[in-house]
C-alpha cells in the first residue's frame, strides 16, 4: 500500500502530468479570450446602444488579431489549437496525440461557455445583438460556407505549422489574416463559426440551437479535407506520407 500511494504522489507530480495541465489549461485560456474578444465585438456593433461603432470589417479583425495574438502568446505551450476541429485534423494525421484529444475538447468548450457566460452578465443581449453563430440565408448554404470557410483555415494551419518549408515566425499572422478573410467572406451567410466551441458556448448559455448541426458538421468535414488536401503536397521524407 506504501509504495502505492509513493508511485501516486510521484505521478502527480511528474513533469508528464504538469506539462499536460499547462496545455490543457492554455487551451481554456485561449479559448476564452478568442470567444470574449470576437463576440465582444459582435455585441457592440449590433447593440442598440453602440450600434455600428465597431463595423463589420471591425469585428472581422478583431477575431484575426485576436487568433495572432493567441498564437504567438500560447502556440509554445499548447499548440494554440483552440478549436475541436483543428485539435482532431491534426490528431487524424498523427500531428497530435490522440489521448490528449478528449482533454482539448473540454477545453475549449469550457472556455467559450464561461466567456459566452461573461458577456451574457455584462450586456443586454437581445436578438440582434446575439454573440452566436445562425445560418442568415437556406441552412445548405450556410452549411457549405462553414465548410469552405473552415476548408480555408485548416489548409494554412496545416501549411504554416506541419511542413519544415514555411517560414514559422510568421505562421502565426498568416493564419489570424486567413481567419480574417473566412469572417469576411462567410459571416454574413453563416456567422463564419469555423469552430464548435464558438458555436456551442453562446448556444448553450443563450438556449439558442437555430442550424446548429451546421456548426458541427461543416468545420469537422471541411477542417478533415483541408488536412488531407495539404497532406498530399506536403514535403515527406522517405519514412513518412
Amino acid at each position: 500500500m506504501e509504495i502505492l500511494e509513493n508511485d501516486s504522489r510521484i505521478l502527480c507530480g511528474s513533469p508528464t502530468v504538469v506539462e499536460v495541465f499547462q496545455k490543457v489549461f492554455a487551451e481554456l485560456i485561449g479559448s476564452y479570450l478568442l470567444v470574449f474578444a470576437g463576440c465582444c465585438s459582435v455585441v457592440l456593433n449590433n447593440s442598440e446602444k453602440t450600434k455600428g461603432q465597431i463595423t463589420f470589417p471591425g469585428v472581422c479583425i478583431v477575431w484575426g488579431f485576436t487568433v495572432t495574438i493567441l498564437v504567438y502568446s500560447l502556440g509554445h505551450v499548447s499548440g494554440a489549437h483552440l478549436n475541436p476541429v483543428v485539435t482532431f485534423s491534426l490528431a487524424i494525421y498523427r500531428r497530435f496525440p490522440f489521448k490528449m484529444v478528449p482533454l482539448y475538447f473540454i477545453s475549449q468548450i469550457l472556455g467559450s461557455f464561461l466567456a459566452s457566460g461573461t458577456l451574457y452578465l455584462l450586456f443586454e443581449v437581445d436578438d440582434n445583438s446575439y454573440f452566436g453563430t445562425r445560418p442568415a440565408g437556406p441552412v445548405v448554404q450556410s452549411l457549405v460556407f462553414e465548410l469552405l470557410a473552415t476548408f480555408i483555415l485548416m489548409f494554412v494551419i496545416c501549411a504554416v505549422s506541419t511542413d519544415k518549408r514555411a517560414i514559422g515566425k510568421l505562421g502565426g499572422v498568416v493564419v489570424g489574416m486567413a481567419v480574417t478573410v473566412d469572417v469576411f467572406i462567410a459571416g454574413p451567410v453563416s456567422g463564419a463559426s469555423m469552430n464548435p466551441a464558438r458555436s456551442l458556448g453562446p448556444a448553450l448559455v443563450m438556449n439558442v440551437y437555430t442550424g446548429f448541426w451546421v456548426y458541427i458538421v461543416g468545420p469537422f468535414v471541411g477542417a478533415v479535407l483541408g488536412a488531407t488536401c495539404y497532406n498530399f503536397i506536403r514535403e515527406t521524407d522517405s519514412n513518412t506520407l
